[in-house]
C-alpha cells in the first residue's frame, strides 16, 4: 500500500484556508497513492475553542473530503472538531474512496491543555479495513498510552495524527519507535509544522517505522507530501519468524 504523509502548516481556526491549502497539495501531487494522511485538527490547529470551528458529520469538511477521494480514488484520514448533541469530539475520520466514513474519537484527551474539560473522550478502539490492511486509528496523546494501542487484534498498521510541539518532540520520536517494536507492525505518525496562536512551535518529525522499529521515512521539519510504500507480506513473514506477538499478555481495559 502506498501512503502519502502530508506534513503541513495550519492556519489558526480558519477551516476554509486550511481546506484550500490541503487541496492544492493533494491535487498537485503527481505520484499515485492509496491513502492520504493529514495531522490532528487539520482544519483549525489544536484549539480549545471548539465552538469557533466545530462541524457536523454532514458539514463542509466531511463533504469536501468525500469529493477529494473521488478525484484520486484514494482514502483520506485526519482529525477535526466535530459537534454532536451539544458535545465536542476530537474525531479522526477515515474517508474511503467510495465516500463511506468511519471514525475514531480520541480516547486520551490532553489534560495539560485542558482538553478533557472541553471535549468528550472516546471509549472504543477503532480498526478500519482498507485494501485488505487493518489500520488502528490513534490521535496524538494516545501515543503515550501503550496499553490501549496494544496489538491484540493483529492489525497491520498503527496510525497516529498529531499536533505535537517542539519541547516534547524527543518523546514523539522515541514512542513511535517503541510502538512499532512492541506491536510488530508498521507505525506512522503525522505531525504538523509551523506555529499556532499560543506561540507553540511544531517541528514536524512525521515518520514511518517498520515492524522492527527501523525508520522508513523521516520528514524532519520540511513542509510537503512524503510518499512511501508498505509491504504487508514482509511484515507477516517477520512476525511468523520471530513470533513475539504470540507471547503477549492478556488483559482487559476498564474505561
Amino acid at each position: 500500500m502506498k501512503i502519502a504523509l502530508f506534513q503541513t502548516k495550519l492556519a489558526w481556526e480558519q477551516p476554509e484556508v486550511n481546506r484550500k491549502f490541503i487541496e492544492e497539495y493533494f491535487l498537485n501531487e503527481d505520484e499515485s497513492f492509496d491513502l492520504f494522511v493529514l495531522p490532528e485538527m487539520f482544519t483549525s490547529g489544536f484549539t480549545m475553542n471548539p465552538a469557533e470551528v466545530a462541524e457536523t458529520m454532514d458539514g463542509k469538511t466531511i463533504n469536501w473530503l468525500k469529493e477529494l477521494v473521488k478525484k484520486k480514488t484514494c482514502a483520506i484520514t485526519g482529525s477535526l472538531v466535530i459537534k454532536e448533541n451539544d458535545t465536542f469530539y476530537n474525531r479522526m475520520v477515515f474517508v474511503y474512496p467510495s465516500g463511506e466514513v468511519e471514525f475514531y474519537n480520541k480516547r486520551h484527551l490532553f489534560t495539560l491543555a485542558g482538553e478533557e474539560k472541553i471535549y468528550t473522550n472516546g471509549t472504543e478502539k477503532v480498526i478500519v479495513n482498507y485494501n485488505n490492511w487493518n489500520i488502528c486509528l490513534q490521535v496524538c496523546y494516545d501515543l503515550r498510552f501503550p496499553v490501549f494501542s496494544r496489538n491484540t487484534e493483529n492489525y497491520d498498521l498503527l496510525l497516529y495524527v498529531a499536533n505535537w510541539p517542539k519541547p516534547r518532540i524527543n518523546a514523539w520520536d522515541a514512542l513511535l519507535k517503541a510502538r512499532a517494536i512492541e506491536n510488530m507492525c508498521y507505525t506512522i505518525g503525522v505531525n504538523r509544522v509551523g506555529e499556532d496562536a499560543n506561540q507553540l512551535e511544531y517541528p514536524g518529525h512525521s515518520k514511518a517505522m517498520d515492524y522492527l522499529g527501523n525508520t522508513i521515512v523521516d520528514c524532519e521539519q520540511e513542509l510537503g507530501v512524503f510518499i512511501l510504500e508498505l509491504d504487508k507480506n514482509a511484515q507477516q513473514v517477520m512476525r511468523e519468524k520471530l513470533n513475539f506477538l504470540n507471547d503477549r499478555d492478556d488483559f482487559t481495559i476498564i474505561s
